[in-house]
């Protein structure tokens, strides 16, 4: 556990975020391995399967995944205030939420699948493949949420290297089993799913039997789960608007999806396989956001907000920088990565546009995150919401129909970089206002920390 409220802000951003991102990259390494197993070997309907997959299952776990976002901005919060008793019921009433809305999940996923893969216009050569990969995943959904709650958990608590140690473990266990089900057993697109849920599981139950050993705050056992309904209600209010923003950008990818989908394998492999390396480059941006959220989540909670403004600055320099460089390395090298995925030449060409046109824009998602993470960290999570709505459904999408029509599938990457340019300046003006101080959890002498800062 780490306190990030002493110490230089910047620097205790950038300790604990390089943990973060390593162990952020190795998550993508799923997707990524996934993908270049998938199409080297089953070629590129494979990957136009897997590529329609991904957001129909974000679509279905995206609104538990911003409920539990929530509990960790309040475990965050109640640790730098130094609450150990209150940190606890968070962490138990988060898991008893979260395995149960899992359990619901896969039911519910089971049963309606065929109807949600119907919305998506999924091509008839891709659709087998596709529904089997998403039944296993679904299947398997409750080791998922088990696995990365518990290390959301851990970085609320200032703990960024637990996690990373088990997102290793976890993504290696993926490597060996992707090429052993798929290249030797000859399992299709199935033995990958089965590859991603094994690993997860075995990184769960890793984790579960790690922790109860040494932790002396987080149990994961059963009998020492205690639900509070206050903290229930805190985690929706401040969980909920996240959700719904998560389900916003995850129905946008479903609605993406049936554009490009349109244009047929060739364009859905191309997308399927640029959509991973944009992953990849976006992920600094992400877990600066993480790192910095969790800076500010502590800082309010210890009444410590006169440290705020100089995280977000050093965290917009850090992310900025990073961002920049990405863009250049993945221009200048956009067909060689695609080639590592699918050696079709179409397929290069396509992706190739795709990441020429979005890559040059990252620093605007760069800070768009990072000032949505100030404003997450202080548990202002309804304006975001409201930010990625507008972003994405009156911006990008409706461009990226419009432009697709007239242009072809370039319109659809060019739709991309001015959702990102809207989302950045909604943010940045909206941090100008103010109004996110006065959304804290805890108290300080008294008084609420938004109190304090109006002082």
């Amino acid at each position: 556990m780490k306190d990030l409220t002493v110490g230089n802000e910047g620097r205790n951003i950038l300790t604990f975020t390089i943990p973060l991102l390593i162990g952020s990259v190795f998550q993508q390494m799923y997707n990524i391995v996934d993908s270049i197993v998938v199409g080297r070997v089953i070629g590129k309907e494979g990957l136009a399967a897997i590529g329609n997959a991904f957001p129909i299952m974000f679509t279905l776990i995206a609104l538990i995944i911003g409920i539990a976002f929530g509990g960790t901005i309040i475990i965050s919060q109640y640790f730098g205030a130094k609450d150990y008793e209150k940190v606890k019921k968070t962490i138990g009433t988060l898991y008893i939420m979260m395995f149960s809305m899992a359990a619901f999940l896969s039911i519910l996923g089971l049963i309606f699948l065929d109807p949600i893969l119907s919305i998506v216009n999924i091509p008839e050569d891709v659709y087998p493949q596709a529904k089997s990969y998403i039944q296993i995943i679904i299947g398997g959904i409750i080791v998922f949420f088990g696995f990365n709650g518990t290390t959301a958990i851990l970085r609320g608590l200032g703990d960024s290297k637990t996690p990373m140690y088990f997102m290793i473990i976890s993504t290696l266990t993926n490597i060996v089993l992707d090429i052993l089900f798929v290249v030797k057993f000859k399992w299709g697109i199935e033995g990958a799913a089965w590859a991603t849920i094994i690993s997860q599981g075995g990184a769960f139950l890793t984790a579960v039997i790690y922790l109860n050993k040494t932790h002396k705050l987080i149990s994961i056992r059963i009998k020492d789960f205690n639900f509070d309904y206050k903290i229930f209600t805190q985690s929706l209010r401040i969980g909920l608007p996240t959700g719904f923003q998560h389900t916003f950008v995850a129905l946008g990818m479903m609605a993406l999806m049936k554009i490009v989908n349109n244009f047929g394998t060739d364009v859905i492999a191309a997308y399927s396989v640029a959509g991973r390396i944009d992953s990849i480059a976006m992920q600094p941006a992400m877990v600066f956001s993480q790192g910095l959220a969790a800076f500010v989540g502590q800082n309010i909670g210890a009444g410590r907000q006169d440290r705020v403004k100089k995280g977000l600055r050093a965290t917009l320099i850090m992310s900025s920088v990073v961002s920049i460089v990405l863009s250049i390395l993945i221009s200048s090298t956009r067909s060689g990565l695609i080639s590592l995925f699918n050696r079709d030449p179409e397929v290069i060409r396509i992706g190739g546009e795709y990441l020429l046109i979005v890559s040059a824009f990252y620093i605007l998602f760069s800070i768009m995150f990072t000032y949505g993470g100030v404003l997450r960290g202080a548990g202002d999570t309804l304006i975001p919401m409201f930010i990625t709505l507008v972003a994405l459904w009156i911006i990008r999408i409706p461009i990226a129909w419009w432009l697709s029509d007239r242009i072809g599938e370039t319109g659809i990457w060019w739709a991309v970089p001015m959702g990102m340019a809207t989302g950045a300046l909604f943010s940045f003006l909206y941090y100008l206002t103010g109004r996110w101080k006065t959304k804290a959890v805890t108290k300080q002498s008294g008084h609420s920390v938004g109190s304090l800062s109006q002082k």
